[in-house]
């Protein structure tokens, strides 16, 4: 690993690493000790940029990728701003289908970082010709010299987390983590990590987190898709409305499902007690780490490690945003909007 004093060739040598953090007054309640895997710190702020880099670097080692080659991929925006930071670095084209439940932060990123970007429907079917893992697939059939990542349905995906995330958690915790709370979308990054970890000691407790309007827990525990699972949601980056392959389910024992309205509010409760300014999926694996928690499920003496994917900069537009806040329903008497005031000076 690289030294974090030297001087570095270029951004992409700073992927991975990523701080372990104690979390102190959010879990205040609950036994046992908690730590953040903050994967803001990675130079693209979140987790995909494990999996953008090392994908990308298998492709060329396999001779799949070319020099002046295109890259494709289906993203909420996230892996999407990480293969475009590579593939600036790299010299490709990069050209990314992004569903429309992405913020306006995410999209605009993108475009900064010079990708060819088409906005698809998010409550379609993933079969719908609209959809963005359809219109990725078209677009890859149509564009000569080009590689589809394909995160969803990609081994890599995991292999990235085994050999990076996995190893930095058991290293940062001596050993001792008892369990691991992680999001899934396309679970390549509770799958790789849970692989890694599970070797090391069989009793480590994976459990993911889903979201409500997802078949993701279902399926999990049923080894059945159902439709009638699936309706619209606003939180990023977990759930889905198919099983991807990217997901090992036989390395995650339990799945928990956490609603918009409570993962919204908790990422902001993160940022106000934690001083750590976290995206929206943060919000959703720290609810979940609540939910537990108050179901006693956690003990003295345990070890629980939670990955934060992103950062909350890309959430101003929604979770940071009080009029979004305020749209969706989701202050009321419990939860209310910010009391504090700017203050112009003249």
């Amino acid at each position: 690993m690289k030294n974090r004093n030297q001087v570095f060739d270029n951004v992409l040598d700073l992927v991975g690493n990523t701080p372990l953090v104690r979390l102190n007054k959010i879990t205040s309640d609950f036994e046992g000790d908690f730590f953040a895997k903050i994967e803001s710190f990675n130079p693209g702020q979140s987790s995909k940029d494990r999996i953008a880099l090392y994908i990308i670097e298998e492709a060329e080692r396999k001779g799949i990728l070319t020099p002046g080659d295109t890259i494709i991929e289906t993203t909420s925006g996230n892996t999407g701003f990480s293969i475009a930071m590579v593939s600036i670095i790299k010299g490709y084209e990069c050209i990314l289908a992004v569903s429309s439940k992405s913020s306006a932060d995410k999209i605009d990123m993108l475009k900064t970082m010079g990708a060819k970007v088409y906005v698809c429907p998010a409550h379609v079917s993933a079969d719908d010709p609209r959809s963005y893992y359809q219109v990725a697939k078209r677009l890859h059939e149509e564009r000569k010299g080009s590689v589809y990542i394909n995160q969803y349905f990609n081994e890599l995906n995991i292999e990235a987390h085994y050999h990076s995330t996995g190893p930095e958690i058991w290293n940062q915790t001596g050993g001792e983590i008892t369990h691991l709370v992680a999001c899934s979308g396309t679970g390549g990054t509770i799958s790789g990590t849970a692989r890694y970890l599970k070797e090391q000691n069989p009793n480590i407790k994976v459990i993911g987190v889903d979201a409500f309007g997802s078949v993701i827990k279902k399926y999990h525990e049923t080894r059945e898709f159902d439709a009638k699972e699936i309706y619209p949601y606003r939180i990023e980056g977990l759930g889905k409305n198919l099983i991807p392959s990217a997901t090992d389910f036989d390395a995650i024992d339990e799945f928990i499902k956490v609603t918009d309205e409570e993962s919204a509010h908790t990422a902001r409760q993160i940022a106000k007690t934690e001083g750590i300014f976290a995206g929206y999926t943060s919000g959703a694996v720290m609810q979940a780490i609540k939910q537990l928690g108050e179901a006693g499920r956690f003990k003295k003496g345990d070890k629980v490690v939670v990955i934060f994917p992103d950062h909350g900069s890309r959430y101003m537009s929604k979770v940071y945003s009080e009029k979004w806040m305020s749209d969706q329903g989701f202050f009321d008497s419990v939860n209310e909007a910010s009391t504090q005031k700017i203050e112009y000076i003249k």
